[in-house]
C-alpha cells in the first residue's frame, strides 16, 4: 500500500502495475466535522471584548464513539429533523445545537471536497489541452514533408497533425460538458479555457464510505473524477425523480447531495477497480494453496492487511466464500465487456445462473463510443439448480474500465438500494465484495479471463446437503462462471462456423437458431421451477406428508399470455446425493436408448433422435428431438443437454409435430407451449478436485418435474394432483437408483 505497488502478470504480458499508478495513502482528517464548542452558536463563538462578563465556552472535541454513531447516521440522513436530532443529543449526551452544527460542518466539509475534485478535473483538462496546442502550433509553424523529411508544401498537413486536432477537438467539448456541469453545480460562470486554479492541499479521494452494507471506507486513488463520468440523471426502469441510492430528488435532496451521492458511487467503483486488479494478479500473498494444494484460497490476514475494514462485524451466522480462477474463451476482450455491461445480453449468456436481471440506472456510459468508465447501478438474483439452496438478491455497481490495448477489467460491488423482495420463499441474503474480472485479448483472437468471486453470505438458509458445495465456491464461484461463458461461447462459435445447405430435407440455420431459442426458454421455465426466483410468481403449497426436501409449488398462467397454454400449473422438485459420478449419471439420462429405464411415457422402451444440433464440443451438449420407437407411443420431445466443469443438465418437454414444424421452418416459437421436465446434476463439493470435476465418484442430482393438474387446462387443482406429482418425483429418483446399481 505505500509507494509503487508493483503487480504481476496476468497471463504473459500483461503487466498490472501501470494499472494502479502510483497509490496515496491519504490521511482522513479526525475532526470529521466533529469539532466544535460546547453547545455555542456561532454569536457565542464570536463574543468579544464588549461582553468582558461572559466567559468563553471550552473547546469540546467529541469522542470517537460518538464521532462513528454520528458519521453512521449522516450516511443515512444527512438533514436529520428536530426530532432525529435530540434522540441523537440524548443517545449521545451532547447538546442539540452541537448535534446540529455537527452536521452543518460535515455538510460544508463534504462540499468543500467535491469543489476540490470538480477543480482538480477542470485544472488537468486545461494542462493537457495547452500542453497539446503547444504541440500543434510547433508542428504548424515547422511542417516537415513525412516522406522526404524537407519543408511541407503549405497547407498541407500529416495525418498525425489532422489526429491531433480532432482529438483536441474532442477534448474541448469534453472539458465543455464538464464545464458546464460545474457551473450549474458551484453556481457561478466558470470558463473552459480559464488559468489552473490554485488547489489547497487536500486528500485524493472522497474518503467517503457508502450505504448500510458498509462498503467503501477511505479512497486510495490520486486521481480525479474520470472523464466520461455523467452527473446527470439517467434512471432506466425507474421514475425520474429517484436517485442512484432510492432516496428522492429534488424535492428529498438539494442538488449538490445528488451529485454528492453519485461521487460516492464512484469513489466506492473505484476503490472496487483497485481491490480487483490487486486479486487478479497472479503472483501475490492474497491467494494461497489449500491443504490439499489443488486449489487457491484466500488468505484473509493479508486481505485485511491491504483493504479498508467493512463498517461493522459481519453478521452471525454469515461465512466468506473467496474464489479465483483463470480460462481461456474463444471471444474477444471487447465482446466480453459488451456483454457484461448489456443486462439483457449478460442474462442470455448466463441463463442458467441468472434467474432476473435489470439496470437501475447508468451513472456513466462510458467515454466517447467506449465502454471505459461505464458505470451502472444494477439488480440480479443468481441461482443454483436445487430447491434447497435459494437464490442470491444482489443489488450491486457494475463499473467497466480500459487498462490498456487489448486489457479490460469489470468489476462488481454490492450497494443497499432497500429493494424489498416480495417473493414467498426469502432469498438469500448476500452481499458482494469487489468482485469480477480481468480479460486479455490474446493474438489468435481468444481472450485469458481471471475471475475473482468474493462474497459473504447466510449459510443458514443452505440445507446441509449443499453446504459443503457452496462454502467450496463452486456452487456461486469464479470456476463455474468461467465454465458457462466457456460452454456459451463455443456454442456460439459452433453455429457461426456453420455453412448453411441448399438441400430441402436439412435443417436451415435460422431454422437451428429458432430451435435453439425455444431450447433455452424451456431450459429457463426448467430453472424458475426448481429455484422459485421472483421472475415468475410461484406459491409454494405447505402440505404435510411430504419430505423435507421436497418442494411443490403452484402458479397461475395468464390467459392473455400466448406463450403457455392456460390453468394452474404444478412444479415438484427435490435433491439427493447419489454415490455415482456425474458424468456416468449425466450419460445414463441423456442416452435415448435407456430412456424406458426411468421415464414412464416412453412405455419401457428407447427413443430414437431425430435432429441433433450441436452446442458444443461434447456429444452431450446439443439440443435434439427424440421419438418414441414404441408403436404405441407417439410421443415427441424437445431436450437440451450440457454438461461443463460446473454441473449438468438434462431437460425435455413434449412438443406436438405441427410446433416443432412451425419452428423449424422459422416460425415465431413464443406461441409453443412447454412443459419442461428434467434433471441437474453437480458435485457434492465433498469429493471433488475444488473445480467442480468429479473426485469421489458421487453428486448430487436434482429431479424437477413440471405439469397440468389431472392432464387438463382447469383453473384448479386437487390433492390429487399433488399426490400424483409427489409419486411420479419418487419413482423417477427410484427408477435412476435402480438402473444404476445404487442401494
Amino acid at each position: 500500500m505505500e509507494g509503487h505497488s508493483e503487480m504481476g502478470q496476468i497471463g504473459e504480458s500483461f503487466d498490472t502495475s501501470n494499472l494502479l499508478g502510483r497509490l496515496r495513502d491519504d490521511e482522513y482528517e479526525s475532526r470529521s466535522g466533529s469539532d466544535n464548542f460546547d453547545g455555542g452558536s456561532g454569536d457565542d463563538q464570536d463574543a468579544g471584548d464588549d461582553q468582558p462578563h461572559k466567559k468563553k465556552k471550552k473547546y469540546h472535541r467529541h469522542t470517537p464513539q460518538q464521532i462513528q454513531e454520528l458519521e453512521a447516521f449522516f450516511k443515512e440522513c444527512p438533514h436529520p429533523d428536530e426530532k432525529q436530532r435530540t434522540d441523537l443529543s440524548k443517545r449521545l449526551g451532547l447538546e442539540n445545537k452541537q448535534v446540529k452544527f455537527w452536521f452543518q460542518n460535515r455538510r460544508t466539509q463534504m462540499k468543500t471536497q467535491l469543489e476540490r475534485h470538480e477543480n482538480m478535473i477542470l485544472r488537468q483538462e486545461n494542462d493537457k489541452l495547452r500542453a497539446e496546442n503547444s504541440v500543434m502550433k510547433d508542428a504548424l509553424a515547422n511542417p516537415t514533408c513525412n516522406n522526404c523529411g524537407g519543408p511541407a508544401i503549405p497547407g498541407q498537413i500529416s495525418l498525425e497533425e489532422h489526429q491531433t486536432r480532432m482529438e483536441n477537438a474532442r477534448l474541448k467539448d469534453e472539458l465543455n460538458r464538464i464545464c458546464a456541469l460545474a457551473n450549474k453545480f458551484l453556481g457561478r460562470p466558470l470558463s473552459p479555457l480559464a488559468s489552473p486554479m490554485a488547489l489547497p492541499p487536500s486528500n485524493s479521494g472522497l474518503e467517503l464510505a457508502i450505504g448500510r452494507n458498509g462498503i467503501g471506507g477511505p479512497s486510495n486513488f490520486g486521481m480525479s473524477l474520470p472523464m466520461g463520468f455523467d452527473v446527470g440523471d439517467g434512471v432506466m426502469g425507474s421514475s425520474p425523480g429517484m436517485s442512484s441510492m432510492g432516496a428522492r430528488s429534488p424535492m428529498g435532496m438539494m442538488g449538490n447531495e445528488i451529485q454528492l451521492e453519485r461521487s460516492m458511487l464512484l469513489d466506492l467503483a473505484l476503490n472496487a477497480m483497485n481491490e480487483l486488479i490487486k486479486m487478479a494478479q497472479p503472483d501475490t500473498s492474497l491467494w494461497i494453496k489449500s491443504s490439499d494444494g489443488r486449489n487457491e484460497v484466500l488468505n484473509h490476514d493479508e486481505y485485511a492487511r491491504l483493504f479498508s475494514p467493512y463498517v461493522g462485524s459481519k453478521p452471525a451466522g454469515y461465512v466468506t466464500e473467496a474464489t479465483r480462477g483463470t480460462g481461456v474463451v474463444p471471444a474477444s476482450s471487447l465482446g466480453i465487456v459488451e456483454t457484461l455491461m448489456d443486462v439483457d445480453r449478460w442474462a442470455e449468456m448466463f441463463s442458467s445462473m441468472i434467474a432476473s436481471a435489470a439496470t437501475l440506472e447508468v451513472l456513466s456510459s462510458g467515454m466517447g463510443e467506449s465502454r471505459s468508465g461505464a458505470l451502472q447501478v444494477m439488480l440480479a438474483e443468481v441461482q443454483l439448480l436445487s430447491p434447497l439452496v435459494p437464490a442470491r438478491s444482489l443489488s450491486f455497481l457494475r463499473y467497466s474500465k480500459q487498462h490498456g490495448e487489448g486489457v479490460w477489467a469489470v468489476v462488481d460491488v454490492s450497494v443497499d438500494i432497500g429493494r424489498n423482495v416480495t417473493n414467498s420463499h426469502p432469498l438469500m441474503s448476500c452481499r458482494r465484495l469487489p468482485s469480477g474480472c480481468v480479460i486479455q485479448d490474446m493474438p489468435n483472437g481468444f481472450s485469458k479471463i481471471t475471475w475473482v468471486e468474493h462474497s459473504q453470505y447466510d449459510e443458514s438458509v443452505v440445507h446441509q446437503l449443499y453446504r459443503p458445495l457452496v462454502s467450496s465456491g463452486i456452487g456461486f464461484g469464479a470456476q463455474r462462471w468461467i465454465a458457462t461463458l466457456l460452454r456459451q461461447c463455443d456454442c456460439l462459435a459452433i453455429l457461426m462456423s456453420q455453412i448453411p445447405s441448399e438441400d430441402p430435407t436439412v435443417i436451415s440455420l435460422e431454422g437451428k437458431k429458432n430451435m435453439l431459442k425455444l431450447a433455452q426458454r424451456m431450459t429457463e421455465y426448467f430453472c424458475s421451477g426448481i429455484c422459485a426466483s421472483s421472475v415468475r410468481k410461484w406459491e409454494i403449497l405447505n402440505i404435510g406428508n411430504l419430505a423435507d426436501d421436497m418442494r411443490i409449488m403452484a402458479r397461475k398462467i395468464n390467459m392473455d399470455d400466448p406463450t403457455e397454454a392456460p390453468g394452474i400449473v404444478l412444479s415438484a422438485s427435490t435433491s439427493v446425493w447419489m454415490p455415482v459420478s456425474r458424468q456416468r449419471v449425466f450419460d445414463f439420462l441423456r442416452d435415448e436408448n435407456l430412456r424406458g429405464e426411468w421415464d414412464m411415457l416412453s412405455k419401457d422402451g428407447p427413443m430414437k433422435e431425430m435432429l441433433h444440433i450441436a452446442k458444443g464440443q461434447d456429444r452431450g451438449n446439443c439440443v435434439s428431438i427424440l421419438h418414441s420407437a414404441n408403436s404405441e407411443c407417439n410421443v415427441l420431445y424437445l431436450q437440451e443437454s450440457w454438461t461443463d466443469a460446473s454441473g449438468s443438465l438434462v431437460v425435455y418437454s413434449p412438443i406436438n409435430m405441427q410446433a416443432l414444424n412451425m419452428v423449424m421452418n422459422c416460425g415465431d416459437s413464443s406461441f409453443v407451449a412447454l412443459r419442461p421436465s428434467g434433471f441437474a446434476i453437480l458435485p457434492d463439493g465433498a469429493s471433488n478436485n475444488g473445480d467442480g470435476s468429479d473426485g469421489g465418484g458421487s453428486c448430487l442430482l436434482t429431479v424437477g418435474l413440471q405439469m397440468l393438474p389431472n392432464g387438463d387446462q382447469s383453473t384448479k387443482f386437487t390433492m390429487e394432483s399433488v399426490v400424483t406429482v409427489n409419486s411420479l418425483i419418487s419413482n423417477t429418483i427410484q427408477k435412476v437408483k435402480d438402473a444404476l446399481g445404487v442401494a
